[in-house]
């Protein structure tokens, strides 16, 4: 079945940078795009950023977030730089045009002083 595994979340001080992981299984993942996604306390699931065939960043990150891939790995990376307290959420990955696929368990990032 398709699954997906995120890791590499933390805390750390506004200003820093983490680069996050989400290992995916049960589909062709080469030929699958793939996005980030996170959802702060309280409010709704937002989309981050887009790797189908080019990069999409939502306005939020641009220019502090870069999403790529490892397709021999079936991996999706989201590396993370100039870190703000309004970046703290929990991270999840999932196939970009696929409404029904079961979310991971994400993974927490903390963005604090």
């Amino acid at each position: 079945q398709v699954q997906f595994v995120e890791s590499g979340g933390g805390l750390v001080q506004p200003g820093g940078s983490l680069r996050l992981s989400c290992a995916a299984s049960g589909f062709t993942f080469s030929r699958t795009a793939m996005s980030w996604y996170r959802q702060a306390p309280g409010k709704e699931r937002e989309l981050v950023a887009t790797f189908g065939g080019t990069p999409n960043y939502a306005d939020s990150v641009k220019g502090r977030f870069t999403i790529s891939r490892d397709n021999a790995k079936n991996t999706l990376y989201l590396q993370m730089s100039s870190l703000k307290p309004e970046d703290t959420a929990v991270y999840y990955c999932k196939r970009t045009y696929f409404a029904r696929d079961t979310w991971g368990q994400g993974t927490q990032v903390t963005v604090s002083s």
